[in-house]
């Protein structure tokens, strides 16, 4: 495996330096270009990341606030389930916020 160039070292005035040639010197501005594209990049996944994680939140709160345990037991009115056909009440359907509650069991179980 061959070694990485090891860079000159000097001294001016006193204190120590590094002197590169000016092809070095153009290919450590470019390097240092990506490196700042790749991190700004990062940083726009990241705040998505916590704003998704955010909206799963919320909809698990939202869920359970509404009662996650309705599981096969009638509706007021019609519910929508997940093969987006309606079910009257007491049709034996699943309701749409069952459904979005068991897919977001799903995710946190796949996540952890």
């Amino acid at each position: 495996m061959a070694r990485a160039p090891q860079p000159r070292r000097i001294t001016l005035g006193g204190r120590d330096a590094v002197a590169l040639t000016p092809q070095e010197y153009e290919q450590l501005v470019a390097s240092r270009r990506q490196i700042g594209g790749q991190s700004a990049r990062v940083r726009v996944l990241a705040q998505q990341a916590k704003r998704t994680e955010q909206l799963l939140h919320d909809l698990e709160t939202l869920i359970a606030a509404s009662g996650d345990g309705c599981r096969g037991r009638s509706h007021p009115a019609p519910t929508i389930c997940p093969d987006r056909q309606a079910t009257e009440p007491g049709a034996g359907g699943t309701c749409l916020r069952c459904a979005i509650a068991a897919l977001l069991r799903r995710h946190r179980d796949t996540a952890a």
